[in-house]
């Protein structure tokens, strides 16, 4: 890994760092249910739980963030094939979001059979290869640019706007 020295790139690896780690701990939980979990199912519960509100941080406010505050500067520097790919993927990855994000709430309050848990499951395995991809460019491309691009300033900036 790169030595980070922006204040708002050390913030965005962390939460990368963080969501790799839920992403992992997701997929794991979808590989060891060939059938529904029951709804009482204390691991299911938790880790839906978990990654109904990872989506929900990492959509509404990192690519928010991205999207507002760091893509704007990247696209003026140069850096606009950066800002079209990964802009690209935040539409695909929101649009799998929102599919599961609303299967993992309904698999919270009513028992699901086959066909439904094979969607939930489809979708949940697709979610975690699209976001690990993702986040894996932005580890190479985003934060790279981002390091070069923004000075002391900007940075300090950025890191108050986004901690809110």
């Amino acid at each position: 890994m790169m030595n980070l020295e922006r204040q708002t790139t050390r913030r965005l690896h962390e939460e990368h760092v963080a969501a790799l780690d839920l992403l992992g701990r997701f997929e794991q939980t979808l590989a060891n249910y060939r059938d529904p979990p029951e709804i009482i199912d204390d691991q299911w519960r938790g880790i839906a739980r978990d990654m109904g509100s990872g989506m929900a941080g990492e959509i509404a406010r990192h690519f928010d963030f991205e999207e507002q505050a760091l893509f704007p500067r990247l696209e003026a520097n140069g850096e606009g094939h950066i800002v079209q790919l990964l802009s690209d993927e935040h539409s695909v990855i929101r649009q799998v979001a929102s599919e599961l994000g609303a299967l993992l709430q309904a698999s919270l309050t009513e028992q699901f059979e086959g066909a439904e848990w094979r969607t939930l499951k489809m979708l949940g395995f697709e979610y975690v290869e699209r976001m690990i991809s993702h986040v894996q460019k932005e580890e190479m491309a985003l934060l790279s640019a981002l390091e070069n691009i923004l000075g002391e300033d900007d940075d300090a900036e950025l890191v108050l706007d986004y901690a809110g």
